[in-house]
């Protein structure tokens, strides 16, 4: 079965210049009701209004409770960040024209969302019939970054380099605490709900183009896939660009926070290149160390303890973060992007993950409420300005 990946051509997809590493991310982005703070319906007329300032990179997602805002490619971390806030910021005009808000969660904190609006469509239609009640929790967002890659084969070699960094990824980028308003008790929930479908979670370890087609052709025989691209391993050759696609972090609170993880993943990539021409040897922790890994950071993310999957112990993971920024710094330095990436580590450790900056907000005044007031903020202006009043209704 070949797997349809565009070339370089893609209209989504063009080089800043010729043979670098770039590096584009793409953000889901949540609705609200700016009197109620619920996730609300109405993805179609916001996209109405930012279709003209930005040609296909504000689009529908599953729900219409959702929109997702893509950037283009680029080789700085700070271009890339300074593209992702604009288009936040430009969702944001769209949605305060139909009197709404945008925020960047990994999950609604309140709203009557189970089950969600499904956005009209022959493909989801598909999707509903094929899933069924796994879309009842579909109203989760992500944050996927994607990441030049010259073929299929080389991105596989890179899937396989990059699978024990995805726990420690998602330790780093849990934002998913609160669900429909209850507290989950896990710091990323998202993930929990997501691994319940039928490809999701970290991949297989792929030994050739050949086991990656074979095992896709399976999978799509058997019913699991509508098309290879709900194939949503966290880690993926990207289906319809010629990228690597890393889809494991929750959505982030802020346009910084996604370039920080960009930049990292933008590294581990090329980390993983270097290893790969050097011939050394590939890590392969084994799908149930990987699962249980996966589950640790999703309940406990920064703030606890996560599972090294090569060494088999239970660390700190902030001590985990450190140690794989620790060996993505050479491409860092290399792309000028070292400053911005320790620092915005060091700044999760210290003031805490989206997850535990949720639950700091719900432990005061305005429980969950001051939450969803808090993620209108942070999604435009970052983290340590003023709330924002609510948008006009």
């Amino acid at each position: 079965m070949a797997h349809p990946r565009t070339t370089s051509a893609s209209p989504r997809w063009v080089h800043p210049a010729p043979g670098t590493l770039a590096m584009g991310v793409e953000e889901e982005l949540l609705l609200v009701d700016p009197a109620t703070l619920e996730a609300a319906p109405g993805a179609p007329a916001v996209l109405e209004h930012c279709a003209a300032e930005a040609p296909g990179q504000v689009s529908a997602e599953i729900t219409t409770l959702q929109v997702e805002v893509k950037s283009v490619p680029h080789t700085a971390a700070e271009d890339l960040r300074a593209e992702l806030l604009s288009l936040r910021r430009l969702a944001a005009r769209g949605a305060e024209r139909e009197s709404m808000g945008v925020v960047a969660s990994g999950l609604p904190v309140l709203g009557a969302v189970v089950p969600p609006p499904i956005t009209p469509g022959d493909r989801y239609a598909q999707g509903v019939d094929t899933y069924r009640a796994l879309h009842d929790e579909q109203s989760m967002c992500a944050c996927q970054v994607h990441v030049d890659v010259p073929d299929l084969a080389t991105a596989l070699k890179v899937c396989n380099r990059l699978r024990p960094w995805l726990p420690v990824l998602l330790a780093m980028t849990v934002n998913s605490p609160f669900f429909a308003g209850r507290d989950t008790g896990y710091a990323g929930w998202r993930t929990l709900a997501w691994g319940r479908w039928p490809v999701a979670g970290p991949p297989p370890f792929f030994h050739s183009v050949t086991h990656y087609e074979d095992v896709l052709g399976t999978l799509t025989e058997s019913g699991a896939l509508v098309d290879p691209a709900t194939a949503f391993w966290d880690v993926r050759p990207a289906p319809r660009l010629p990228t690597l696609e890393v889809r494991v972090a929750d959505m982030t609170s802020t346009a910084a926070e996604s370039a920080v993880l960009a930049a990292l993943v933008r590294a581990l990539v090329a980390v993983s290149l270097r290893e790969e021409e050097r011939g050394e040897p590939v890590p392969v922790p084994s799908a149930e160390i990987l699962r249980a890994a996966h589950w640790r950071a999703a309940r406990d993310g920064l703030e606890g303890s996560g599972l090294d999957v090569v060494s088999g112990q239970l660390l700190p993971a902030a001590d985990l973060v450190e140690r794989m920024t620790a060996h993505a710094l050479p491409a860092l330095e290399q792309y000028g992007d070292s400053a911005l990436v320790l620092s915005g580590v060091r700044q999760l450790v210290r003031e805490g993950s989206g997850a535990a900056r949720q639950r700091e907000a719900a432990a005061g005044p305005g429980g969950l409420a001051a939450v969803v007031r808090r993620q209108l903020t942070e999604t435009v202006l970052g983290r340590t300005a003023p709330l924002l009043p609510s948008p006009r209704r």
